[in-house]
């Protein structure tokens, strides 16, 4: 006998199925003070391969421990040994003020941009350590696991920042990035950091986009 639920059979004759949906929760860190949060493939339940085409990092909350640090990520292709894989990246930013004084349209940021660089690739610009300044966005990492094509990435992220160096008051900061890990050995872990002292708190979930 079928077992149906909003006309889909989840059950028939003893075979049982759920559609999980194509996101896919795969690994869970929580930053107390870290210098560093590490995916590595196949260590702590990671996954990072060919099992998914399609890796998404969601970061949420990201303290600082050290003011005006800036959020970034670095590639490794040999299980996590080495991290700083060559990269190029663009970066755009807009930004608002918390009592409407002040706006900046899209603008391209020079300064943040990447030419075959092994430094960290900027998820976001400086952050505040006040109390309620954070930084929350995504990380979507195409294909790593492919020995063909460069490793593409896209970033889309908000923080809050003092952008007038002390000047009340605080911005909401919009940041957009994308470029490639120019490298056609697979990337088999990702390792985020502050370019500047530790990540206070945060956590960031990685998860596999599935292909249906």
């Amino acid at each position: 006998m079928a077992i149906i639920s909003n006309a889909v059979t989840m059950a028939d004759a003893g075979a049982f199925s759920v559609g999980l949906g194509s996101q896919v929760l795969i690994k869970t860190l929580t930053a107390s003070g870290s210098g560093t949060l590490s995916f590595v493939d196949g260590a702590s339940s990671v996954v990072l391969d060919s099992t998914y085409p399609i890796y998404i990092f969601k970061f949420a909350n990201a303290h600082p421990a050290n003011n005006n640090a800036d959020l970034g990520f670095k590639a490794s292709i040999n299980g996590g040994t080495g991290y700083g894989v060559a990269t190029t990246a663009n970066y755009f930013e807009g930004r608002h003020s918390e009592n409407d004084s002040s706006a900046a349209a899209l603008e391209y940021n020079t300064g943040f941009d990447l030419a075959e660089s092994t430094d960290n690739i900027r998820l976001t610009g400086s952050i505040d350590t006040d109390n309620d300044a954070s930084a929350s966005g995504e990380l979507i990492l195409f294909n790593p696991s492919s020995t063909t094509f460069v490793k593409h990435f896209i970033i889309n992220s908000n923080r809050m920042f003092d952008y007038n160096s002390g000047t009340p008051p605080q911005w909401s900061i919009h940041s957009l990035s994308s470029g490639y890990v120019n490298t056609t050995s697979a990337v088999n872990a990702i390792q985020f950091s502050m370019d500047s002292g530790n990540i206070d708190s945060g956590t960031i979930k990685l998860y596999g986009i599935k292909d249906s």
